[in-house]
């Protein structure tokens, strides 16, 4: 077991606390071991997408069940099934979840808009990035996929309701409709502006929640309560401001939306609505980086300390297998160097299985 004191010099970064890694003290299997070589090598890109699916998988799976249990339960007359309280708190809940799961994977974008700002402010990779988006659509429409799955009989329940009481043409496709759990759909008869601005306004807050969080030198967030300041800002604005219809994350919109038209067809599409809910957010979050980086942020901060054990930790891993830190504003050149170096880890790895 290696308790030395490790120096990250190549990183910029020193390790100044005692490096035990998991497989000091909880050995692999080997043939997890020659995984895990293949992973962070040839593979770490797939790792990262799959964590970016995973983590928009958990989030949305989360809150579009407590969705349909909420209208649902208004739908069939069960009002004690479900409320717009239940919903922000599983989404709450969802992001805590996929945070803590999936940030030491790929960095804890998991909505298309983060993934552009960090494009832009961080020098994020554009080729990652587009897998990211990708990986994050695909995520919220397989989650969307198995809600409607497992809710089904309900479902059909509801729109039999509908169409008994001559509603399904002007209930179904919009907010407390069925389809309406998955796809978001704007207020019948509101203002687009409106809803624009609503977008606009909610996404801005959410966005300068996660950029403060994601800030080392931000005494008042320690990495530890990141995940949760972020569910709860998102369950605050659900709370108060998604019955005038909010999106928030374009991965969440755009999976729920082709899920839905996956079902119903081009009726689910959600008219001049669609683009507001999907797009929005993009401009909102790169403003608020923008925001964030101008005046509240600055790189002459010194790191907290748990923040610095945290990213010390975390640069560590990274550098001991070669893998290019996700948007951390390193360059394509150092990620090439960073690559294809073997280090004194990997070749004690390499010894242990080869022994075995």
């Amino acid at each position: 077991m290696s308790q030395d004191r490790e120096s990250g010099a190549s990183s910029g970064m020193p390790v100044n606390f005692p490096v035990v890694r998991l497989s000091d003290i909880s050995p692999r299997p080997v043939f997890m071991q020659k995984w895990e070589r293949l992973r962070h090598r040839e593979a770490h890109w797939f790792s990262q997408m799959v964590a970016e699916f995973i983590a928009v998988f958990v989030y949305v799976y989360c809150g579009v069940g407590a969705n349909v249990a909420f209208i649902v339960g208004t739908v069939l007359g069960q009002p004690g099934l479900g409320s717009l309280f239940n919903v922000g708190f599983a989404y709450a809940m969802g992001i805590t979840l996929a945070v803590t799961l999936c940030f030491a994977t790929s960095g804890g974008h998991f909505n298309p808009s983060v993934t552009i700002s960090m494009i832009i402010f961080k020098k994020f990779p554009a080729i990652r990035g587009l897998r990211y988006i990708f990986a994050q659509i695909l995520g919220a429409y397989v989650a969307c996929f198995f809600v409607y799955v497992q809710w089904g009989t309900f479902i059909t329940d509801c729109i039999e309701v509908l169409k008994l009481k001559g509603e399904y043409d002007t209930v179904m496709f919009t907010s407390s409709g069925p389809a309406g759990a998955f796809a978001l759909y704007g207020t019948p008869g509101g203002s687009l502006g409106r809803m624009f601005l609503n977008e606009f306004v909610n996404s801005f807050i959410i966005a300068l929640a996660i950029w403060g969080a994601l800030d080392p030198t931000n005494h008042m967030i320690p990495p530890a309560a990141g995940p949760w300041l972020i569910g709860l800002v998102y369950a605050t604005v659900i709370w108060g401001f998604s019955p005038a219809t909010l999106a928030a994350n374009t991965a969440r919109d755009l999976g729920g939306r082709f899920m839905a038209m996956t079902i119903w067809g081009t009726e689910a599409a959600g008219g001049r609505y669609a683009a507001i809910a999907a797009l929005t957010n993009i401009p909102a979050t790169v403003f608020a980086a923008f925001v964030y980086e101008m005046f509240l942020g600055s790189h002459t901060r010194i790191l907290t300390p748990s923040a610095y054990h945290f990213y010390a930790a975390y640069k560590k891993y990274h550098d001991d297998n070669g893998i290019k830190i996700p948007g951390f504003g390193e360059d394509d050149e150092h990620a090439n160097v960073t690559i294809g170096r073997t280090s004194s880890y990997e070749k004690a790895q390499d010894e242990q299985i080869s022994r075995v």
